[in-house]
């Protein structure tokens, strides 16, 4: 399994470079992406969360969790209408927030045979492509938040932050 990045980690906020050819190491690093995003219970997962600056995303919101989408150099190439949607992130776990999001998109990407393919989603697939493309240009969710709620919820992750190293730190005395 690999580590996930939890912000404010800097790979998280670098624009990832594209992936010059879909070949046995993108595919490995890509299976390896699927693998941990379901270990730790996510929908999506780009490659900068796991410290790698690549353009590369995995994602799965089907119920069963068995149709995953592998996608190199993921571009949305339309947009439609508009949602609200309550976002979280294994970057910045612990918190969420609703985020206003396109209803349907269009992404153009290449598979993991590097074809040029195009996906058409809407509701929850539409917004974890757009959450796991913004990874992509270092944008995390809370920045598509207002001022003042980006503010609150980063408030509430700090805390949270500060008190998980504060019982790790106990722990580590108990040992």
């Amino acid at each position: 399994m690999l580590e996930v990045l939890k912000a404010p980690h800097p790979c998280l906020r670098r624009r990832a470079s594209p992936l010059e050819q879909v070949d046995d190491n993108a595919r490995q690093l890509a299976e390896a992406m699927r693998r941990t995003m379901m270990a730790v219970g996510g929908v999506g997962l780009a490659a900068p969360q796991i410290g790698r600056s690549l353009r590369l995303i995995v994602a799965d919101v089907s119920e069963k969790r068995n149709s995953p989408l592998l996608l190199a150099n993921p571009k949305v190439v339309e947009k439609e209408g508009e949602l609200l949607w309550r976002e979280g992130c294994l970057s910045l776990p612990g918190i969420s927030a609703p985020v206003k999001r396109a209803r349907r998109v269009r992404v153009a990407a290449l598979n993991m045979r590097g074809e040029a393919v195009e996906v058409d989603a809407e509701e929850h697939l539409a917004v974890c492509l757009q959450h796991e493309i913004d990874h992509l240009d270092g944008v995390l969710f809370v920045d598509r938040l207002s001022r003042l709620k980006r503010n609150l919820v980063m408030t509430k992750y700090e805390k949270l932050r500060r008190k998980e190293a504060r019982e790790a730190a106990e722990a580590a005395n108990e040992v």
